[in-house]
This record gives structure tokens, C-alpha cells and sequence, in this order.
């Protein structure tokens, strides 16, 4: 057999035309998420003032295994898609490791992350049904890009809340995101009730994406012809990002080669949930058996350190409760650099699939090290990769190494979810030596868990 190209892509024509739903297939379904105020599962009608009709719908599907992806909405995505799967041959060779290391690789777009692929559904669903703008929140800033690059398309207005450490570390960030029609407020802000209380409750806060979500639904839902947008959590996001997943099965299959271990950072979810679609899917049925690792922040530790229970979303509890492993809506995570990661719970699928066996393993990685493997893949791959996606280049590399110890030829797949060109604050505190670790306490972590609402299963 001729040696595998280095980058294996899809024609426009094989780009999926329907997003997997796991729930239809899961064998444990995820407990429904609860109404704030009477404590009941969620019905259409609570969903549908904070989310367009259709994304409620979604949200709510354990049904349908597959989702049409609308035309308009596969036509947006040939711009950028198929995104390609590259064979990390310089990275086997600085290892020396028998192991074959596949990526899938969603920087390719101006957002410079997996993030559109949801943006652009969630834009598109938003505009149908007549809606003037959205609302969102972002920690490190790629899903407020997408999404403003997403409504810029579709002609929507957009406010961002961005987490307030993140818009200090990333101004860029908000000049881009202003470039497509976007306003972004840092949060907390004193522009919304919550945003007060929460300044007022915790003085120089350096802000969380519970708080920053608190603050864009409050605006979604005091404002005529708004919804609200979110980028990870939800079960309609990890729905819309299978095509990840989906694509690098086909690529995968063309090349002959399947995955022994996938790899994703976790952070709300969406984007290992999405790697995860068509392998989880064999895993399921019974067909093929990969391992499966989250990789996520050791300061901000949901799945590791979480517990398994009902929680709010967000911090200043306006939205429902679900499911899911938390630290608690009330954990401020250190300011680490990995924006996107600094989330108190985890998707309610990936939770549900973790309890159940079916995701092996969540690893937690100290920001120090990802750094580390985010400059040792940048000097041989060529790529600048974003904090987030560097914890899955650290546990990718860490199991190429085991691969080295053990003789064994194992293929390697991993998310290289976006790229780190808006991130160089972080960057320069790695390299002068100045950047250092967070690993929260037990007593941290159970006055997150005391914020835990008392839910009767």
C-alpha cells in the first residue's frame, strides 16, 4: 500500500447532509432537563423563549437518529468544509513512536475553530423563523466570533457577554467579533440584574461562562424578537458538531485505518461529543470497540473531580437544570488561559455516556504541560494551536508515548479544535517562564458543590 498523504480530504459532495443524534441510540437516555421555578421536565413552550423553536426541538429529540442539516445551512459549510484529517507524521517522527496520529482539524476558517459549525445552524434557525438578533455568551472568544461571523451572514444583530479575564487577555478577540456587527460587553457587566448581583456578590470578579450565559438570557428574554445562543452544553450543539466526527469516519475509511483511541478537550462538550458521533456509535452496537478520553483542565476539573447530579447552567440560575457532572453553578475557575474550558459542568450526553462506561476515561491536565505539548506539536506540525485544543495534543502524545514503551501500533485520532494565533498572552507567559498551575482544593470544590440546588430523583 502507498504511503497514507499526509492530509486526507472529502469531496464537497461527501459532506454529511444529516447530523447524528446519540440519544436515539443511547442506551441509558440522559434525565430530562427541569424547569428553574417548578422543578418538572421541560416542555416546547418552556424552551422556546430562550431558544428559536426548531433549536428547542432539537434540544429535546431522542428520537430521530439522524437531522437534516438544511440546505442553506450544508451550502454555508462547503466555504470551509470538508475540513481535512491530517496524518501527524512529524509529530510520530519527533516521538519516535510506532503509533499512527491522526487530527481533525477545524481552524480552517476565520473564527479559527470548530464553533461555526453550530453557529451557522443556530443563525440559520434564527432567521427563519423571523427573529431580529441573538444573544451568547464566550470564554475564550471563538464561539462569540463564529457566532457574530454566523449573524453577519444572516443579517441578525448580536450581543456578546465575553468572560471578563478573557476579554482582558484577547482584545483582538472583540475587534474581530465587532468587525462582523457584534457588541461585546465583558461579564460581568452592571448592564444586566444578574451581572449586578454578581458583581456585588463577588467584588473583581474575573468573570465564568455561567455568569456570562446568566447575563445573555436575561437579554435574550427582556428583548423583543431575540433568542439566545449557546456554543457547547446544549444537546443541539454536540447534534451540530458531528459532522466532525462523521467527516473523519469517511476520511478514516478511505484510507483504511479505524481509531483505537479518540481524544478531545472537554470543556461543555460539544466538541468531543462531536468527534465522538460515528465511533460511539459502533461502540454502542456493538461493532467496533475505540477508547474513548475527555481531556480537560486540571483547574477546572468537572468530570474528574465533579459530582454526578442536577445543576443549574449558568451561575445566576435563570436557566433549567440538568443533569450532568458539575463543580457547582457557583465555581469561579481560576483565570486560566484555556478560556473555553472554564465551564462548571459538562453536556449532559458526554455525562450520561461517562456514568455509563461508554466514555473510558477523563484525564485532567495542568495548563503548564499543555503549553508544553501545544509548542513541541507547533514546531514540528506547523500549526499554533489553541490552549484547548493543546490539552488534547498533551494526552494524544502522552498515549504515542505509551505506544513507544510498548512496541504497539495503536492509531491515534484527535480534535485539533481551533487555532491559537488570538492567544499569545498565553503564550508569551509560557515561554518567559511566568505562567504557572491552579489546581483548586477540596474546600474550593465543595463550596462549589454547596451552590448545588437539593433535587429529588
Amino acid at each position: 500500500m502507498s504511503q497514507i498523504p499526509y492530509k486526507i480530504y472529502l469531496s464537497e459532495s461527501e459532506i454529511p447532509a444529516a447530523w447524528y443524534n446519540v440519544r436515539a441510540e443511547m442506551k441509558n437516555d440522559i434525565a430530562p432537563m427541569l424547569n428553574p421555578g417548578t422543578k418538572k421536565p421541560v416542555t416546547l413552550s418552556d424552551l422556546e423563549p430562550v431558544f428559536c423553536t426548531e433549536l428547542a426541538k432539537q434540544e429535546l429529540n431522542n428520537t430521530d437518529k439522524f437531522i437534516e442539516i438544511p440546505e442553506e445551512v450544508r451550502n454555508f459549510y462547503k466555504m470551509y468544509r470538508p475540513s481535512p484529517l491530517v496524518r501527524a507524521y512529524c509529530l510520530e517522527k519527533a516521538l519516535d513512536t510506532p503509533a499512527h496520529i491522526y487530527y481533525k482539524y477545524e481552524g480552517g476558517n476565520t473564527s479559527g475553530s470548530h464553533k461555526l459549525n453550530s453557529a451557522i445552524a443556530q443563525a440559520y434557525y434564527a432567521k427563519k423563523q423571523g427573529l431580529k438578533g441573538l444573544t451568547t455568551e464566550t470564554g475564550a472568544g471563538q464561539w462569540g466570533t463564529a457566532l457574530a461571523m454566523a449573524c453577519g451572514y444572516f443579517g441578525l444583530s448580536l450581543k456578546v457577554f465575553m468572560v471578563k479575564c478573557s476579554a482582558e487577555q484577547k482584545p483582538f478577540r472583540k475587534a474581530v467579533m465587532e468587525t462582523y456587527g457584534a457588541s461585546v460587553t465583558p461579564s460581568p457587566s452592571m448592564e444586566t440584574e444578574v451581572g449586578r448581583q454578581i458583581n456585588k456578590m463577588y467584588p473583581n470578579s474575573t468573570g465564568s461562562l455561567g455568569t456570562a450565559i446568566s447575563e445573555a438570557v436575561e437579554v435574550a428574554v427582556t428583548s423583543e424578537g431575540t433568542r439566545y445562543a449557546l456554543g457547547s452544553v446544549l444537546n443541539q450543539v454536540l447534534l451540530h458538531q458531528t459532522i466532525i466526527g462523521l467527516e473523519a469516519g469517511k476520511a478514516l475509511e478511505k484510507i483504511g485505518e479505524y481509531p483505537d483511541i479518540v481524544i478531545g478537550c472537554a470543556g461543555g462538550g460539544s466538541n468531543l461529543g462531536g468527534l465522538m458521533a460515528p465511533f460511539i456509535s459502533d461502540r454502542i452496537n456493538g461493532r467496533r470497540n475505540p477508547y474513548f478520553i475527555a481531556v480537560e483542565p486540571a483547574s477546572c476539573p468537572s468530570l474528574t473531580r465533579g459530582r454526578f447530579g442536577y445543576d443549574f447552567c449558568d451561575t445566576g440560575h435563570v436557566t433549567p437544570l440538568a443533569k450532568m457532572y458539575t463543580l457547582g453553578n457557583g465555581f469561579i475557575p481560576s483565570s486560566s488561559h484555556a478560556g473555553g474550558l472554564r465551564y462548571h459542568g459538562m453536556s449532559s450526553i458526554l455525562s450520561q455516556l461517562y456514568h455509563d462506561g461508554y466514555l473510558d476515561e477523563a484525564r485532567s491536565v495542568t495548563q503548564t504541560d499543555v503549553f508544553a505539548a501545544a509548542k513541541q506539536f507547533a514546531r514540528v506540525e506547523g500549526i499554533l494551536p489553541a490552549p484547548e485544543s493543546a490539552h488534547a495534543i498533551r494526552v494524544a502524545i502522552d498515549e504515542a508515548l505509551k505506544c513507544k514503551e510498548s512496541g504497539e501500533q495503536k492509531t491515534i485520532l484527535f480534535g485539533l479544535t481551533g487555532t491559537g494565533y488570538f492567544d499569545m498572552t498565553a503564550y508569551m507567559s509560557y515561554n518567559s517562564g511566568t505562567m504557572s498551575d491552579y489546581i483548586p482544593s477540596d474546600e474550593d470544590l465543595e463550596r462549589g458543590f454547596a451552590t448545588m440546588p437539593s433535587i429529588e430523583e
